[in-house]
């Protein structure tokens, strides 16, 4: 199936690395446009390199808690290649740690980064795009059930995907989607460090697995895939959904 990606344009966060960049590869391999940003010049440039060049893609160094990185995301995706179709907003998880151990500094600098730096820049698409137009957000499974030891995301990541969802019904007369993705034990670096906390990675990561009923973790372009249909055209009728990404982990409706 055609996706309707070619020659449309994405501004993905976090693409320098893990599920950000799974996605801008599905993007990119489907024909898109993509700004990749992320902290550090090597990663994004890397990136860039291996999504197509200068001509398909491009790197931006950016922090999504500065105040400015919104605004300068979607000027560029517009000088450099015209146009602005959607984003996808993707930021690494916060600092792992259980909810009596988790200082102020951790919850503030998490916030900066991982809620207020999506809600700004959803709040820029939303007065950028046009008919078509989508914002997605890359959440987790923790949006529907509390991830053990991960206290800070327990606790953003549902209120991150109720202002999604509060977002779609106000830009839906517009015309402009928006969309999320759960997900749970996709097979990147951030899922190998928290499996690796537990002292025995290959225990935790059988234990994982034998609680899901495909029995295996996700790979990043499985993710990828699903992240690239909920942005395309293909989708035009999805909107306020999140998605999850588990291999059928969270059952619930």
């Amino acid at each position: 199936m055609d996706l309707g990606l070619k020659d449309r344009v994405y501004v993905v966060t976090g693409g320098g690395r893990g599920l950000g960049l799974a996605a801008a590869r599905e993007l990119a391999a489907e024909g898109a446009k993509v700004v990749v940003s992320g902290r550090t010049a090597a990663t994004v440039d890397a990136a860039a390199a291996e999504l197509g060049g200068p001509e398909r893609a491009l790197g931006v160094v950016a922090d999504n808690a500065d105040p400015a990185t919104a605004e300068t995301l979607l000027a560029t995706a517009r000088t450099r290649f015209g146009a602005l179709d959607g984003v996808l907003i993707s930021v690494g998880g916060p600092p792992a740690g259980g909810a009596a151990g988790t200082t102020d500094e951790q919850w503030l600098a998490s916030f900066q980064s991982v809620f207020l730096g999506a809600v700004r820049l959803a709040r820029a698409a939303a007065a950028s795009l046009g008919e078509g137009g989508v914002i997605g957000f890359v959440l987790s499974g923790s949006v529907r059930e509390p991830i053990p030891g991960l206290a800070i995301s327990n606790g953003l990541r549902p209120g991150l995907a109720g202002y999604a969802k509060t977002l779609a019904a106000e830009v839906g007369p517009r015309g402009i989607r928006v969309v999320g993705l759960l997900p749970s034990r996709i097979d990147t670096d951030r899922v190998r460090e928290l499996d690796a906390l537990t002292g025995d990675p290959a225990e935790a990561r059988a234990r994982n697995s034998a609680r899901i009923p495909l029995r295996r973790y996700g790979s990043p372009a499985e993710f990828g895939r699903a992240a690239a249909f909920l942005l395309s055209p293909a989708a035009s009728y999805l909107t306020g959904v999140l998605l999850p990404v588990d291999g059928g982990a969270q059952q619930a409706l």
